[in-house]
């Protein structure tokens, strides 16, 4: 049963911890776990053995891959001809300590790659994007530079319109518009 948005907000966040791990359909275990543990330093795990088909786990950083083998993985069209690598599509992200390095490293073994550039207030963060043996896209970069902050510390300005997209000094245009929401839905309560 498909739950409306607005019946969610009703109940209280569940109670989750932290991120546990990314599952990846994977072509060749073999080719995407030396990929894993080689380009980005993940240590390959035990693995329940109750699992009856081919797969692996790898762990670091806090959060676990989780490879499983799909031999007919080709009928997927993104895996067979790699989409451009694109900064605004599916990824996961690393924080790393020196994206230079990242770059020589990855032109050393000959992996394409695109740099991105995301500015606020001052912080610069580099990104690196590169995909995975099967097509993933993977992120590197130093976006501790940039400080989380919850919104309820951005200045909030009502916009005048919904194509009005000028945004304060302090929030982007999302966290603007995720303001506005949540003050309008705070008017329409009814004691």
């Amino acid at each position: 049963m498909m739950m409306e948005i607005e019946e969610i907000s009703k109940y209280e966040a569940l109670p989750l911890l932290s991120l546990n791990h990314v599952s990846l359909l994977c072509r060749s275990v073999w080719d995407s776990m030396r990929f894993y543990e080689q380009i980005l330093g993940f240590v390959p795990i035990k693995r329940p053995s109750s699992f009856n088909f081919n797969g692996a786990w790898l762990y670091n950083y806090g959060i676990g891959i989780h490879l499983i083998e799909n031999p007919s993985i080709h009928d997927f069209d993104a895996i067979i001809e790699p989409r451009s690598i694109n900064p605004k599509d599916n990824h996961i992200s690393f924080q790393c300590r020196d994206v230079g390095l990242v770059m020589r490293r990855l032109e050393d073994m000959g992996m394409k790659y695109v740099t991105a550039v995301v500015e606020d207030e001052g912080n610069r963060v580099d990104q690196v994007f590169f995909h995975d043996p099967d097509g993933y896209m993977v992120e590197l970069c130093n976006c501790e530079n940039i400080p989380i902050l919850p919104l309820s510390s951005c200045s909030f300005k009502p916009r005048l319109s919904s194509f009005n997209r000028a945004a304060p000094a302090k929030c982007g245009f999302m966290e603007n518009a995720m303001m506005e929401s949540l003050s309008m839905e705070m008017l329409n309560i009814s004691f």
